[in-house]
């Protein structure tokens, strides 16, 4: 089978494996679309994520869709052939965070496509992806298996908005209008927020952002008409969604006294600057987002529903030309969300 592995920085490739099969407890899923994720990225033009470096061969890719294949021996269902998509992320279940009922920040989870622990966790950039069937989420009838690739992106929105409390009626700020803090500002729509601002450098990226229910965008920076080159918008909340580190302070600035900012977006490794004085000044609570605990779920559902985010799904590659996708998901002026194509028949143990 084919398979798209990074081995540092810069060196990513299309290999050919061996066809898994399952073990006891386990589903293999018949891979058709995978999402290229901010992550991938990383691993692929930085050799790493955050404080996470590639440390042997990483089969990459976290957001995926497909097919029952195979089920395991003691599984019994859903039948080969059921639509799914698949929840990342396998928690130790025993830990206080687990306890807690937050898995998401379990430290000892083991997430697809991460070089978090040795040896890495293989992702899902493949024909042939095994799973323990827990692992599954059913697709509803009708939800189109390249849809059903943001489920996984979406949740990360969910979970961040989740973080920020009810939004009804509330003046939202966003700041990074890739695809999470685009599907943050749809999620905050649905939520019912009454204005969902968001910011960006990149206008091609602002208009995926209007399209997906954004009521408003604005560049970002101090230039002439940039967001920080005015008063205020004394949001209600702010997600920080770009990973920049002088967004984190755009977001404070502009959040109301008493307001919420949650960043969901990963921050260069180490510290970085944050205006602390204004966090004290205007009592603005800061949360984090990491991942997601259940709202795939969720995110289904509204996927299925017709949550309006097509617009970011702006390019489907044949895993064949997957290290070039890299290249493109990585120009914000073309691309909004990449998906490797791995419809193409597959024969045999091996891809050609």
């Amino acid at each position: 089978m084919r398979a798209v592995i990074a081995y540092g920085k810069g060196d990513v490739r299309v290999e050919a494996l061996e066809l898994p099969r399952p073990g006891p407890g386990q589903v293999a899923v018949r891979i058709a679309y995978g999402g290229i994720c901010g992550s991938d990225l990383h691993y692929v033009h930085r050799g790493g994520v955050g404080d996470y470096s590639i440390r042997e061969p990483l089969t990459l890719g976290h957001e995926v869709s497909g097919t029952v294949a195979e089920l395991g021996e003691g599984v019994d269902g859903p039948p080969v052939g059921t639509p799914v998509t698949v929840h990342p992320a396998t928690p130790c279940g025993e830990c206080a965070q687990c306890r807690a009922g937050r898995p998401n920040t379990c430290p000892s989870t083991r997430y697809l496509g991460s070089a978090a622990h040795l040896p890495h966790v293989q992702g899902g950039f493949a024909d042939v992806l095994v799973v323990r069937a827990a692992q599954l989420v059913e697709l509803p009838a009708g939800l189109a298996l390249d849809r059903a690739a943001l489920a996984e992106p979406l949740a990360v929105a969910l979970h961040a908005l989740s973080r920020a409390g009810d939004v009804r009626g509330r003046r939202v700020l966003v700041t990074g209008a890739g695809p999470i803090g685009v599907l943050v500002a749809a999620a905050a729509r649905h939520a019912g927020a009454a204005e969902v601002v968001v910011s960006d450098l990149v206008p091609q990226a602002l208009e995926v952002a209007r399209r997906c229910g954004a009521t408003s965008t604005v560049p970002a920076g101090d230039q002439a008409g940039g967001l920080d080159a005015g008063d205020p918008l004394d949001v209600d909340v702010a997600v920080e969604a770009s990973g920049a580190p002088q967004a984190l302070g755009t977001c404070v600035r502009h959040v109301v006294r008493g307001g919420i900012v949650v960043q969901v977006g990963l921050l260069p490794p180490g510290d970085v600057p944050a205006p602390g004085n204004l966090l004290v000044t205007k009592e603005v609570d800061l949360r984090g987002a990491f991942r997601f605990a259940d709202e795939i779920r969720t995110a289904v559902d509204l996927l299925a529903g017709g949550l309006p985010v097509d617009a970011v799904l702006t390019h489907r590659v044949p895993v064949a030309e997957a290290v070039p996708a890299f290249d493109l998901a990585g120009d914000r002026t073309v691309a909004s969300k990449v998906l490797l194509d791995f419809t193409g028949d597959v024969t045999g143990g091996t891809a050609d």
